[in-house]
Order: structure tokens, then sequence, then C-alpha cells
């Protein structure tokens, strides 16, 4: 029997292995939604300077709690600059990701659904390919990416409260940001444990603190994608 997790490993290494060379649609540089989900879908972003011949790195985008994917839309500005393809599925659920309510599950599968889609219509450089997000959506990035570092080269955490992998495979490298002032997630029993736990198990990880609460200043939003690109 194939289990979820097991399909969505499998149909991911395939999409990695198929992906084109050349997008096989016209794709343009914008904004457009994904079209795979009905209430709860997600937006693609090409950035300007996007041309389907030539594979750019690609960053799938995990909403905070209560939020969707146009919170990405902040992020768009980086893309433009540094050059990546954003990717921003919406959870299943409108209060938060699936782990965070007790387990992998639909949000995993609409993740895989959306990448696969994504590697079958644009040009993107498998090996460039990242996890990340904020806040809940920081703790889903390091639990799914961890479990997934063979697809995932690399991992962005914006203040997140916890890592819990149903496995580990490869090894992502990882950067996180958390506020020393964080009222909603305490960095000491949140953002410093869950490095301290991954340095632990030899996870190259790049760890930036700052002088704030449950954010993401530019300039550290600035500093991750600049190191994701470089």
């Amino acid at each position: 029997m194939i289990t979820p997790r097991r399909a969505f490993l499998a149909g991911m290494l395939g999409a990695l292995a198929a992906a084109p060379a050349i997008g096989r649609s016209v794709m343009v540089p914008g904004e457009r939604a994904l079209g795979l989900g009905s209430d709860r879908d997600g937006l693609l972003y090409l950035p300007k300077g996007y041309e389907g011949g030539v594979a750019m790195p690609l960053v799938v985008m995990l909403h905070g709690a209560g939020g969707n994917g146009t919170s990405a839309r902040s992020r768009f500005p980086f893309a433009d600059e540094t050059g990546f393809v954003i990717l921003a599925p919406d959870s299943r659920d409108e209060r938060t990701w699936d782990e965070l309510l007790g387990a992998f599950g639909p949000d995993e599968e609409f993740i895989g659904a959306a990448l696969r889609w994504t590697l079958a219509n644009c040009a993107i450089d498998t090996a460039r390919v990242a996890l990340a997000g904020t806040s809940d959506g920081a703790s889903y990035a390091l639990s799914l990416g961890i479990g997934n570092g063979d697809i995932f080269s690399h991992l962005i955490a914006f203040s997140p409260a916890f890592v819990l992998p149903s496995r580990v495979r490869g090894k992502p490298r990882i950067f996180i940001s958390h506020g020393t002032k964080d009222p909603v997630m305490p960095i000491e029993t949140t953002g410093r444990d869950v490095v301290r736990r991954l340095k632990a198990l030899s996870y190259d990880v790049v760890y930036r603190e700052f002088d704030g609460g449950h954010t993401v200043p530019e300039p550290v939003a600035r500093e991750a994608f600049e190191w994701f690109r470089h």
C-alpha cells in the first residue's frame, strides 16, 4: 500500500527528474492564480526578467496562521531584484497548516500538486528549490522540508515555533530568524531551541536574532533571500 507521504515523495522526485529545461507553456512575468483549488488556492509569481528558456530558482512560501498565499506579495520586489519564482499555496484549513492541527495530509498533497504543476509549466532550476514560511508556516516549512531534503535544497523559517518532521531525508541548508521580544513565540523556547536541535543534528544553519517582535524586518528578509540566491 502506498501511503500519501510516499506518494508525495515519489511524485515529486518524478516531477524533478522530468522538469523541462524550458517551460512547456508560454508563461509571462507577473502574478496568476494557481487554479488548483476552489475556496483555498494560492498564487504563482514570475518575476520581471523571467524567460521560459532560462531556468530560475523557486521559493515555495507558506503563510502564517489565518492567512493565505497573497501574503507572499510583499516578497515580489525581492523576487524581481534577485531573480526567483514564487509559489505561494493556501493551507487547506483557513486556520493553519495540517501538521499543526494533527498530522501531515491534505496540505502536503496540495503543495505537491502545486509543485508538480509549476515544474511542468515553468522553467525552474530544480537544484535550487527553497521552502520558506513565517510563524506557523515557518514551523511547517522546517518540518516538511527536513523530511524532503532531496526535494528542497534550502529552508527559510521566519519565527518558527518548532520542528517536527515525520522523517529525515537529505541535508537542506537552513536560514532561521527570530525576534528577541517576540510575544507570540518566546524566543528561548522556540527559535533558539529549534536552532540548538538542528545544529546538534549537524544541519548547516544560519541564524539571525533581531531586536523586535513577531515580525520579519526587511533587512532580515533581504539577507535570507540573498543567502538563498548565492
